[in-house]
């Protein structure tokens, strides 16, 4: 749940702030987090641990950068069970791809959780004017994102602790300056953003420590599919604090995509 609390604090800031500066900032907080824990978890430094922690903030940063904008745009309560239901289908294809052989119980959660998307990503009005593709579309190409990013990670030798997420932070904030320089965007953050930021990116390092951690020890598509559990914590404080309210369908769509992560949980 800590990732959905996460999620919804980088929203709230990118709707104070612009995308990239809270990316940025909440990366760099992230960043002074792992690095004052390295010295105090077990884990052995190596290029590969490194280069895979690089490339999963790669595909991180891609991925928040695109969900913290899809939060800006569009309803939390729906980009976050969008973005998630992605994010977790990822792995199960990585593992079928290199052998693993799903349960019919898990491949019955994808495909409910593919009919969610298409339920949860429906207008409140009844869809009379149609779905908003802008975010809908940016939640599905940020969970491939996030998705690319579990397998990275697990691709990490076993024994390297969070070196991988060292790696991982100083290719997304790179990244994510480059973009800005290279797009002119500013990334000096909106006043009173500046808490809520930090706090976003704190959070999400500290679900990424314990994600690490459990996929260093369990099955991928087990534990990838767990974490994926985290918008039900988003759409409670999307709810309760942001007042934000969901049609008959979209209720149905979070219950199946919620649904279909407990279900590939249970296989």
């Amino acid at each position: 749940m800590i990732f959905g609390t996460a999620d919804f604090f980088g929203g709230l800031a990118t709707r104070r702030s612009k995308v990239l500066a809270v990316v940025v900032l909440s990366q760099l907080g992230g960043l002074l987090l792992v690095a004052a824990l390295l010295p105090l978890l077990p884990g052995h430094a190596s290029t590969a641990a490194l280069a895979w922690g690089m490339a999963s903030g790669v595909a991180g940063a891609f991925g928040i950068v695109l969900f913290y904008r899809g939060l800006a745009t569009g309803m939390m309560s729906v980009i976050a069970p969008t973005t998630a239901t992605t994010a977790m289908a990822v792995p199960v294809v990585f593992g079928l791809l290199t052998g693993d052989r799903p349960s019919a119980l898990a491949l019955a959660g994808v495909a409910l959780g593919l009919f969610a998307v298409l339920l949860v990503s429906r207008e409140p009005n009844g869809g009379a004017n149609g779905p908003k593709a802008g975010p809908i579309l940016a939640a599905l190409v940020s969970g491939a994102g996030f998705g690319g990013f579990f397998v990275l990670l697990k691709l990490a030798p076993a024994d390297s602790g969070t070196w991988p997420l060292l790696g991982a932070r100083i290719a997304s904030i790179t990244l994510v300056a480059l973009l800005a320089l290279a797009t002119r965007r500013s990334l000096r953050p909106v006043p009173g953003s500046l808490r809520v930021t930090f706090a976003a990116g704190v959070l999400d390092m500290a679900a990424n420590v314990l994600y690490l951690f459990a996929a260093q020890r369990g099955m991928l598509t087990l534990v990838a599919v767990l974490v994926s559990l985290y918008p039900a914590s988003t759409l409670l404080l999307a709810r309760y604090v942001l007042g934000e309210r969901l049609s008959p369908v979209q209720i149905t769509g979070v219950g199946f995509a919620l649904g279909a992560i407990a279900l590939i949980a249970a296989a």
